[in-house]
């Protein structure tokens, strides 16, 4: 099949990076279904990027974003499910600091426009997100055993959100007046997340760009996260997604069907109204990615996609665009 030229959408190389080893075979495929950009995901290695620069420094592919910490690090404490930029030990967080300006200075030698950031988390000394999951899927929101866990959730959790919230300012401080410094002309997108105990939250994201106004931090909203949390109860994910549209760094575009994310929008769900309460977030993106899961075929991409730019197209009044192929 033919497949649309993408070229006001990037592509995150979490979709297909489990099957490559090679750095270039991986973007290969990637360019295969229409995009000429690119994420380059938290998993990328160092080996992979030295068959992915040549690509960008011939123009052959374009990065749109890197996602925090990059290049893969294996250390636990910094992958993408921890407190890091919240620690209290200020070594770590610390390093977390480091870390993410190295994040920052790939993402400005590739031209990126972003850094994907996952600010932290309140820990638990046990999965209680695991937990809420499964008495969700088995029993339901609004059982008993769901309401008594999730009220444990967020008494621990508003306990102490403040101070993480504090401690993730003041690292995001650092960052942005050090790589000011650095030259790096890249924003930093804190990205809403899928445990309901990680952060921010869509009021802790607007307290905390809010407390950095003027420095290049914004929301990069995941839209599937962000309907996992809506229907957890975490916070009313449409309504205040919206009202913070101007703050929207950048989108991750998936789907969620129940609390499984990372789904083709429409195609997987057949739903064909609910995914409409984001377009218009996605339409204003500065940086428009989608995020998906091996699982998605390329038919079903490429159908996605066609649905989604033909909504938006028919809600703002424009021109579907020229594709490659095409009329």
């Amino acid at each position: 099949m033919k497949f649309t030229s993408k070229e006001q959408y990037s592509f995150s190389t979490c979709w297909n990076i489990r099957r490559h080893e090679s750095g270039d075979r991986m973007i290969e495929e990637i360019r295969s279904l229409g995009f000429s950009r690119v994420e380059l995901n938290y998993n990328v290695t160092r080996e992979m990027l030295q068959t992915i620069e040549p690509l960008i420094e011939r123009g052959e592919i374009g990065i749109s974003s890197v996602h925090n910490t990059f290049p893969h690090i294996a250390d636990p404490d910094y992958g993408t499910d921890s407190v890091l930029l919240g620690f209290e030990d200020k070594e770590r967080r610390s390093r977390a600091v480091e870390l993410l300006l190295q994040s920052a200075e790939y993402a400005h030698r590739y031209g990126a426009e972003a850094v994907v950031v996952h600010p932290g988390e309140v820990p638990f000394d046990r999965d209680i997100d695991h937990q809420l999951k499964e008495i969700y899927s088995t029993q339901g929101r609004e059982s008993a055993a769901y309401q008594r866990l999730w009220a444990e959730m967020i008494e621990r959790r508003e306990a102490l959100s403040d101070g993480y919230i504090q401690r993730i300012m003041s690292s995001l401080d650092d960052v942005c007046e050090q790589s000011e410094r650095r030259g790096y002309k890249v924003k930093f997108g804190i990205e809403t997340r899928s445990r309901c105990n990680q952060m921010p939250t869509l009021e802790e994201a607007r307290t905390i760009i809010s407390g950095l106004r003027g420095a290049p931090v914004g929301l990069w909203y995941d839209i599937g996260h962000g309907m996992m949390m809506g229907r957890m109860g975490l916070y009313d994910n449409v309504n205040e997604a919206n009202a913070m549209i101007e703050d929207i760094v950048g989108v991750h575009i998936h789907e969620t069907i129940g609390l499984s994310d990372h789904w083709c929008p429409y195609v997987h769900s057949g739903d064909m109204e609910g995914f409409d309460s984001f377009l218009d977030i996605i339409a204003q993106a500065p940086v428009k990615v989608y995020e998906l899961k091996a699982a998605c075929a390329p038919a079903d991409i490429e159908l996605s996609h066609q649905m989604l730019v033909s909504k938006i197209a028919r809600r703002s009044g424009g021109r579907i665009a020229r594709t490659v192929g095409g009329e």
